[in-house]
């Protein structure tokens, strides 16, 4: 509906942007997109609260409300919508976007499994619309000058690496119906809350080539895991350990890559700035290191608006915008990976999470693996 006294603004060339849900996490894409009025135009926010939605709409002067998503595609035609929503929606949602020429901006997990993945995948169109995944620690200035300056060849090779989220959330969180279900959260800690720093490691990595994984429940009541545990190794030939935990009452996020001439360091908990990374160089390269470090980018903080910006851009210049599918792909195979190998207590490489595989089809392999 049209809100009384306002309208659509005129915007030729900009991003006509709806967002479909309107809970805590679309705030922040909201107030991102707000902060780039010169290309993006937010015209219409969807949701089947309708007293959400007004509230919502009021409070950010959203032009449009709708409590169809299908309906806001027809009417507005959207360049781009961010998916605010569980995620057990995003694959149907994704879908019909697509079909409907728009592209798509989703919160992880990106979907509930491979199969869902692969499947907006195929949906895509060559030239667009595309669907890309909210990973915004890809984007923080701090990760962004570890990757250029490890693509330089300044820290030299990445040797070991230790990937921590040690989180907690008590038993009152997951006595919420959806939450800690594979039907509608796909996984445990795993794959709702340690998926952001398994990202950036694989960012900062590149590809992994086999994993061997422990998950289980330690003290929670719930479906899935609260607890992961993995070793991972890449293409690159570094070695990392993966810990994935809502049992920590010392709570913090936690990245570590030793290469040959410096150890990079990122402490945080949900999001983090350049203050948050430290470097040591080895013994001999200090001058070298240090220099190349300091001159390095910073000013940004890794969240919503860093990757935001970057969506935006990418789509005014009809190109795919970042996190792409093929990225969360890799991302969630990993995923996958550690499921698997938590399941069937074996190694497990990305090869066999293929099409008509248990855990490509389902996250705990269609059975209860702990």
């Amino acid at each position: 509906m049209q809100i009384p006294g306002q309208t659509v603004p005129e915007a030729p060339d900009r991003l006509r942007v709806a967002v479909v849900g309107t809970g805590n996490i679309a705030r922040f894409h909201v107030e991102a997109l707000q902060s780039m009025p010169d290309d993006a135009a937010l015209t219409a926010a969807a949701d089947v609260d309708p007293d959400n939605l007004a509230v919502f709409t009021d409070r950010y002067g959203i032009p449009q409300r709708f409590g169809d998503m299908d309906r806001m595609l027809r009417e507005v035609q959207p360049d781009l919508v961010h998916l605010c929503t569980p995620p057990g929606m995003h694959h149907g949602q994704v879908k019909a976007c697509l079909a409907a020429g728009a592209s798509a901006l989703v919160e992880k997990p990106p979907a509930l499994s491979l199969a869902e993945v692969e499947e907006m995948a195929d949906a895509e169109g060559a030239q667009g619309p595309w669907f890309a995944t909210l990973f915004q620690h890809r984007f923080g200035s701090g990760a962004r000058r570890v990757r250029a300056l490890a693509d330089a060849g300044e820290l030299g090779r990445p040797l070991v690496a230790v990937c921590h989220t040690h989180w907690f959330r008590d038993q009152a969180y997951f006595d919420v119906p959806w939450r800690g279900r594979w039907d509608t959260e796909g996984g445990g800690p795993t794959m709702g809350h340690g998926i952001h720093q398994m990202d950036l490691l694989l960012a900062l990595l590149g590809d992994w080539t086999e994993v061997s994984a422990t998950a289980r429940r330690q003290a929670r009541s719930m479906e899935t895991e609260d607890v992961s545990i993995g070793h991972i190794s890449f293409a690159n030939g570094a070695v990392a350990t993966v810990v994935n935990s809502v049992l920590s009452p010392r709570e913090e996020s936690y990245i570590r890559i030793d290469f040959e001439r410096a150890t990079v360091e990122l402490r945080h908990l949900y999001g983090y700035g350049d203050d948050n990374w430290t470097i040591t160089p080895a013994p001999g390269f200090e001058e070298q290191v240090n220099a190349a470090w300091e001159a390095g980018e910073s000013g940004t903080n890794s969240g919503h608006s860093a990757q935001i910006a970057h969506v935006v851009s990418a789509l005014r210049a009809k190109e795919p915008p970042p996190v792409t599918s093929a990225d969360s792909l890799r991302t969630m195979r990993l995923v996958a990976g550690i499921y698997a190998s938590a399941a069937q207590h074996r190694t497990i490489i990305p090869g066999e999470l293929r099409r008509g595989t248990r855990f490509y089809e389902r996250m705990h392999g269609g059975g209860s693996p702990w």
